[in-house]
C-alpha cells in the first residue's frame, strides 16, 4: 500500500491504515514560491520529511487595493480571471504530474473572507466593514467567490486530488454580533467548499485559529471535507483529537501545537509528545500541527515526528 492508498483508506470508516500517517506544512522562502523552483522545493520537503501527502502552499494572495476604504467600496472589487492564477496553476500542474502517482496532492485554498482580508490588508478592518454594512461587503465577497470557483475548477481539471480549505471569521470575539458570521461569511464558504467537494475526492476542512481562538467548533459540523484540521485550544476548554473525532465523525488532522516542541524541541521531546498524542488518538487520525508550523522549524524535527507516528503501535 503506497502513501496514496493509505490516505484514501483512511477515509473509509472501519478501515485500519497500516500506520498512523502524518503531515506538516510550512512556508518556503519566496525564491521557491513560483515555477519549477516551487515544484522542486515541495517535492524535496515531501521526501525529506517522509510525510504522507503533498500539500501545496498557496503563495499568490489577492493584492491589496487601497481604493477599498469603506464598505460601499466593495462594489468595486475586481474579478480576477484565470490569468491571475497562472503561476499557482503552473505549480499545481507540476506537482500533480510529479507526485500524484505516489501520493495525494492537495492545495491550500483561502476562503472568500480571507481573500477579502488580503485585499483590504487587514482582517480586523474587514471585520469592521462587515459590522458597519454587511450587505455592502457581501457584494465584494460574491465577486471573490466567483473568481475562486473558476480557480478550483481549473485545479480540478489539472487532476488535483483536493484542497486544504481554510475558514476564518467564526472565532470568539471576531464580531460584536456573532450572527454576522452566519449571515455574511458562511454562505460564501459553503458555495466554495460545496463545489470543491463536488469536484475533488480528498479535501481537508481547516478551521483556522491563526488570528483568534474559537469558543466552540460545533458550528462547523455541516461544513464539507473528508478530513478535519483544527486547533484544539478553545477559549473554554482544550479538545483532544478523540473528542474532535467524536464530534465530526471524520478523520482528524492535528494533535501538536505548531509553536511547541515540534518547532524547537529535542528529538527525545518530540518523540515523547508524539507517542503521547498517538496513544490517545482516534482510530482515523493524521498526526500534524494545528496550523502551518514556523518557517524556521528544522525539517529534522518534522521527520522525527513523522517517523515516530509511522512506527507507533497502538496497544
Amino acid at each position: 500500500m503506497n502513501k496514496r492508498e493509505v490516505m484514501f483508506n483512511l477515509l473509509e470508516e472501519g478501515q485500519s491504515p497500516p500506520y498512523i500517517p502524518a503531515a506538516f506544512f510550512l512556508h518556503f522562502d519566496p525564491a521557491f514560491h513560483r515555477g519549477e523552483a516551487a515544484v522542486q522545493k515541495h517535492l524535496e520537503f515531501f521526501r525529506a520529511t517522509g510525510m504522507d501527502f503533498v500539500k501545496i502552499q498557496y503563495e499568490h494572495t489577492f493584492p491589496q487595493l487601497p481604493f477599498i476604504q469603506r464598505p460601499a467600496d466593495w462594489a468595486k472589487m475586481p474579478f480576477y480571471d484565470l490569468d491571475f492564477y497562472a503561476e499557482p496553476l503552473a505549480v499545481v500542474k507540476g506537482l500533480v504530474q510529479a507526485a500524484k502517482p505516489e501520493a495525494v496532492v492537495v492545495l491550500t485554498l483561502y476562503s472568500p473572507f480571507m481573500c477579502a482580508g488580503h485585499t483590504l490588508g487587514s482582517d480586523r478592518a474587514l471585520s469592521r466593514h462587515i459590522e458597519e454594512d454587511p450587505e455592502a461587503v457581501k457584494k465584494g465577497l460574491s465577486i471573490i467567490t466567483k473568481s475562486l470557483l473558476e480557480f478550483v475548477r481549473a485545479c480540478a481539471a489539472l487532476g488535483l486530488d483536493g484542497f486544504y480549505t481554510s475558514t476564518q471569521g467564526g472565532e470568539a470575539g471576531r464580531f460584536s454580533n456573532p450572527a454576522l458570521f452566519d449571515e455574511v461569511i458562511r454562505p460564501f464558504d459553503r458555495l466554495l467548499m460545496d463545489e470543491v467537494n463536488r469536484l475533488t475526492p480528498f479535501n481537508i476542512l481547516h478551521i483556522c485559529d491563526y488570528h483568534l481562538p474559537y469558543e466552540r467548533v460545533d458550528g462547523f459540523l455541516d461544513y464539507p471535507g473528508q478530513v478535519v484540521s483544527l486547533g484544539m485550544e478553545l477559549t473554554t476548554r482544550t479538545l483532544t483529537p478523540a473528542e474532535a473525532y467524536a464530534l465530526f465523525r471524520r478523520p482528524i488532522l492535528g494533535g501538536l501545537n505548531r509553536h511547541g516542541v515540534i518547532a524547537h524541541g529535542t528529538p527525545e521531546q518530540i518523540r515523547a509528545e508524539v507517542e503521547s498524542v498517538c496513544a490517545a488518538a482516534p482510530p482515523r487520525f493524521i498526526l500534524g500541527a494545528d496550523c502551518t508550523v514556523p518557517s524556521e522549524t528544522p525539517w529534522e524535527n518534522l521527520r522525527t515526528a513523522i517517523e515516530t507516528a509511522h512506527t507507533f503501535r497502538r496497544g
